[in-house]
C-alpha cells in the first residue's frame, strides 16, 4: 500500500498539473523541466479545396446536353465514359468516390451530387419538381460513349 508520501513523489517525477498547494509550495523544478518536452497536441491540417466559381457554375447548368457532353468528352474522359442521358438531364454514377479535384470540376460544369440516386446529376437548363415515377421509366435513356464507339 502506497502512503501519502509516495504518492506525492510520483505526481512530482510525472509530467501531471499541480494541485493548488503545490503550485504555492514553490517547489516546481522537476515540473518546469519537463514541460518543454511534452508535445502539444496538433490540429488538424486544413485542406484547401478546389475553388469553384458558383455565378459560373449557375450559368453552365443552363446550358444544352450536346454542350455539356461535349466538355465532358474533352477535360473529363473518365467521367464522359460513365454519363448516361435521362431525358434532357445527364446523371454520372461512379463505381467509388472521385478524387476532390474531379467533384470539383463537376460542380464548377454545373453537375450536383443527388444523395437519394447517388450520382452526379447535370440539369441541362430542366428543372422540373421530383416526380413520383423513377425517370429511367419515364424518359428515354442512353449512354452517349456506347453511341460514339458504335
Amino acid at each position: 500500500m502506497k502512503t501519502n508520501k509516495q504518492n506525492k513523489a510520483e505526481k512530482k517525477n510525472k509530467s501531471e498539473l499541480l494541485s493548488r498547494s503545490e503550485q504555492l509550495s514553490g517547489n516546481n523544478n522537476s515540473q518546469t523541466a519537463t514541460a518543454p518536452e511534452q508535445q502539444q497536441p496538433t490540429a488538424p491540417q486544413k485542406t484547401v479545396r478546389p475553388y469553384v466559381n458558383f455565378e459560373e457554375r449557375d450559368r453552365n447548368r443552363q446550358l444544352p446536353v450536346d454542350k455539356v457532353l461535349d466538355t465532358l468528352r474533352q477535360w473529363m474522359p473518365r467521367a464522359y465514359e460513365l454519363a448516361e442521358v435521362v431525358g434532357k438531364w445527364i446523371w454520372i454514377t461512379f463505381p467509388e468516390q472521385p478524387v476532390e479535384k474531379l467533384r470539383a470540376d463537376l460542380s464548377q460544369l454545373g453537375f450536383h451530387w443527388n444523395n437519394t440516386r447517388k450520382c452526379w446529376q447535370h440539369p441541362c437548363g430542366e428543372t422540373l419538381p421530383r416526380g413520383q415515377q423513377n425517370p429511367r421509366e419515364k424518359y428515354a435513356t442512353y449512354f452517349p460513349a456506347d453511341r460514339i464507339a458504335a
